[in-house]
């Protein structure tokens, strides 16, 4: 089956993002922002909502047809074409003034990802790819630096990034996670998007976290996989659909699937 092309699509996400951007630069470190407790115990600001506010009211003008999934917000719409919003990714980042937060959007058809964008104003870096397009980084689509994941094949040889020890423990892999580490030649804690983006530009070798939701993950899948990489979840399998995500350069996918699948007992000759 011929590749569709998700142009206007990928154009339309970069207007939407620079609407996103134009709220939370100005919103970022201001001292009237209000933040309030969700039912899971996440936090959430009011910079979220009006993002996530303004991407859904765009989409309505311009893609009417199309179903609406946000972290802050009901889901609308319905058939194959969804778009997949998290407005802030790293809400308490940007609640502390830690500069390390993006907003997040997708497309998804047929449930495949196809078009996503990360763009992070307070680092100056934005990212973005479309099905069979490749994955790009740069201020905007007029300033286009093509990127793609590192060819290191072994753990040992391997930079490692992820978010937070805890989760690890409450999943019933805490120990496999530990193993994991030691077993690579680096391990820090870039975390939330930053992480992935860095196995797409080839400077990280490989991701996980134990628990994320859809909207964490979508733009995160296209960006990864056009860049050369693998994004499945704790499992192994394809896409943004959880338990989990692990995130890799490639050739170091298979071996940390069976890395972190264990409770502990695995041993890396065994995966050679």
């Amino acid at each position: 089956m011929a590749s569709r092309d998700f142009t206007d699509d990928l154009r339309l996400a970069h207007v939407l993002a620079d609407n996103a951007d134009a709220i939370t630069t100005k919103r970022f470190r201001s001292r009237d922002l209000q933040v309030r407790t969700k039912p899971d115990m996440t936090e959430v600001s009011d910079a979220d909502t009006a993002v996530e506010e303004v991407i859904r009211q765009s989409l309505r003008r311009a893609r009417p047809r199309d179903a609406v999934h946000g972290e802050e917000g009901e889901d609308t719409g319905w058939g194959p074409r969804r778009w997949v919003i998290d407005p802030i990714d790293a809400t308490r980042n940007f609640i502390r003034g830690v500069p390390v937060w993006a907003t997040l959007i997708a497309l998804m058809v047929d449930n495949r990802v196809c078009a996503g964008v990360v763009s992070a104003p307070a680092l100056g870096r934005r990212w973005w790819a479309a099905e069979g397009a490749g994955a790009f980084t740069g201020k905007s689509l007029l300033s286009p630096t093509r990127i793609h994941t590192s060819g290191i094949g072994r753990l040992e040889d391997a930079s490692f990034s992820y978010s937070s020890v805890g989760g690890w423990i409450t999943s019933g892999r805490g120990q496999s996670f530990v193993n994991l580490m030691r077993e690579c030649w680096r391990t820090r804690a870039y975390g939330d998007f930053w992480s992935y983006m860095l196995v797409a530009e080839g400077a990280v070798d490989l991701a996980a976290e134990p628990e994320l939701a859809l909207h964490d993950m979508a733009a995160l899948d296209i960006i990864v996989r056009e860049a050369g990489g693998r994004f499945t979840n704790l499992d192994g399998e394809p896409g943004p659909f959880g338990p989990g995500a692990i995130c890799t350069n490639g050739p170091l996918h298979d071996r940390v699937v069976a890395a972190l699948a264990h409770d502990g007992s695995w041993e890396p000759d065994a995966a050679e």
